[in-house]
């Protein structure tokens, strides 16, 4: 198996779509475009053209993981994912999936906080098990990788496709002498001063928790204004 980088992305929205907006769910093609395209939960970033969505929806609809939804009551046609029934995977299991096809490598912690609106995981020895189980899955659906210089903790990627690159940087120095994250480090050093960390020291717990749950909060309200706006634009159509 092996999907085309187009083709993970619309996967990974059609299945993020179905949980998180199930009122505005299966996805028209200008919905499924808006979400790949969107700049929130997407890592990277991308500009695709309706034709192309369109041709990578035909693929997986030929590959069976796609279905068309259209009849009494559908005055366009809509897609679907059955990525799950084709491959028989569990809820929690297609939730990791989704985020590993949509942000590319990550640890078992950024999962569990990405998954959050996708399936609740009880603690990250869910998220660890879960994890194993499509290691272990035969082919194997995702794999670790190893550990990068700087990193605590392992990070995990998916094995359905080609994945394209991320704008993940490392924050080892790079080919040229200088650091790959200088541009942040005015930032840190214009940090609280009561935090009692140097330019130099990584953020603590308890403020990268502090950010995540803000940015979660963020990312949940684009989510509802982005799902209201393709429902008025398709009954628009």
């Amino acid at each position: 198996m092996e999907l085309s980088s187009p083709s993970l992305r619309v996967l990974g929205c059609l299945i993020e779509k179905q949980r998180t907006t199930p009122n505005a769910y299966p996805l028209t093609l200008n919905s499924v475009r808006t979400a790949c395209n969107q700049a929130s939960n997407r890592d990277p970033v991308v500009d695709y053209s309706e034709s192309q969505v369109q041709e990578t929806l035909k693929s997986l609809q030929a590959g069976g993981f796609v279905r068309l939804v259209g009849g009494a009551g559908h005055r366009v046609t809509k897609y679907r994912q059955v990525l799950d029934e084709a491959l028989g995977l569990n809820d929690a299991q297609i939730s990791v999936m989704a985020v590993l096809m949509l942000r590319g490598p990550q640890t078992p912690g950024e999962i569990k906080q990405r998954t959050e609106r996708l399936h609740a995981f009880g603690s990250l020895t869910d998220v660890d098990e879960t994890l194993d189980s499509l290691v272990e899955f035969e082919p194997p659906l995702v794999t670790a990788l190893e550990r990068q210089p700087g990193r605590r903790e392992i990070r995990y990627q998916q094995l359905l496709g080609e994945q394209a690159p991320t704008h993940d940087v490392d924050t080892h120095d790079s080919s040229d002498g200088g650091s790959v994250v200088a541009s942040t480090s005015s930032h840190a050093s214009s940090g609280p001063a009561h935090l009692g960390q140097s330019p130099d020291d990584p953020p603590s717990d308890s403020a990268v928790a502090v950010l995540s749950e803000r940015v979660a909060a963020l990312e949940a309200v684009v989510e509802r204004l982005d799902a209201e706006l393709r429902a008025l634009q398709d009954e628009l159509i």
